[in-house]
């Protein structure tokens, strides 16, 4: 006899959180979807679509919607939590005392803990602790997944088991998930790569060329990896689709909000004007912060992410972190002791 499949409630009803509901709804996963906004809810019930974020894309019939999130989680073998960064915690405290003894808790939410740099996978653990726990993260636009276009990502937990059952949930002809372990590596790609692709934008927006572009890229992920291995995280993860994928595809894939971001701000546009052009969380705005407050804790020179901070809070203008940035004195391009011999 076959078994169920176990009922999957997604938090968030953003872009992100609706493409993942649909996902797992077509794949046949009994899915309920909960947003903040019941009316919005009624909306996307009534046309089957997510008439503010994705209004062009069918979402599949078998798609639940609810707007009471007492219900959502409560009947839920595994959550889903798709909400911005700065929501999160407070969202694991109103779920903490409805979770079901059983129910595992998987996000995929990008970025730190405002204020303190803290990883959400350490939120989980100091408020949801004892239970499975995962994180789905990768190159993945919304828009493309909910359209079926071909996605990778991948699914790191502390629980092989719940991870891999997460990834068979999301793996479809259209969509591969793959499984890893480093939580730590996972989340830090998924959320630096939201601050370097604000350079890349900006640069864009400059008409600085393409030469300029992968040279942005390329040193970001260096960064990355700088941060990544002073923080505990293996470089492979950081060289994966948590890391180097989601860098490539939020740098150069005009469907992110943090390279439109940034080709705003390269074009001269102030940078409240251009938040509220896009219209939707612009993670980078936060994670600058957090990436410079780690980065600075481990006595770490990471040109690239401070610039951006820089330009983020106003101090200097593009064109004065790009001029800082190529003044730097000539280097090897690799320090000795990145990867130390274990």
């Amino acid at each position: 006899m076959t078994q169920a499949k176990p009922r999957v409630s997604v938090l968030g009803a953003g872009s992100w959180g609706t493409a993942l509901a649909a996902l797992l709804a077509r794949n046949g996963t009994p899915t309920t979807l909960w947003g903040r906004d019941p009316e919005a809810l009624a909306e996307m019930q009534a046309a089957h679509r997510n008439v503010r974020y994705l209004p062009d894309l069918e979402l599949p019939p078998a798609l639940r919607f609810q707007a009471d999130l007492a219900a959502a989680v409560q009947q839920a073998d595994i959550v889903l939590i798709v909400v911005p960064s700065h929501a999160f915690a407070a969202l694991l405290d109103r779920i903490a005392p409805m979770l079901p003894p059983h129910c595992a808790v998987s996000w995929a939410t990008k970025g730190f803990e405002p204020g303190t740099g803290r990883f959400l996978h350490e939120l989980v653990a100091e408020r949801l602790p004892g239970r499975p726990v995962a994180v789905v993260t990768g190159p993945s636009f919304a828009r493309e997944v909910v359209a079926g276009l071909p996605t990778a990502v991948t699914v790191h937990g502390s629980d092989h088991a719940f991870a891999q059952q997460l990834a068979d949930l999301l793996h479809a002809p259209d969509f591969r998930a793959y499984t890893g372990s480093d939580m730590l590596g996972a989340e830090l790609g998924g959320a630096m790569k939201n601050v370097l692709a604000v350079a890349t934008g900006v640069a864009d927006g400059m008409e600085l060329g393409l030469n300029a572009r992968a040279g942005l890229i390329t040193r970001g992920m260096y960064e990355m990896l700088q941060l990544g291995i002073a923080l505990g995280a293996r470089p492979e993860t950081l060289m994966g689709l948590s890391g180097l994928g989601d860098l490539v595809l939020t740098c150069t894939g005009d469907l992110s909000r943090n390279r439109r971001l940034g080709l705003a701000l390269g074009r001269g546009v102030p940078l409240d004007d251009a938040v509220r052009e896009i219209g939707q969380v612009i993670e980078s705005v936060v994670t600058a912060d957090e990436v410079g407050r780690l980065a600075e804790q481990h006595g770490l020179d990471l040109p690239i992410a401070f610039g951006v901070r820089a330009v983020l809070h106003g101090d200097v203008t593009p064109e004065q972190a790009l001029r800082t940035l190529m003044a730097r004195e000539q280097k090897p391009e690799y320090a000795s002791d990145l990867f130390p011999p274990k």
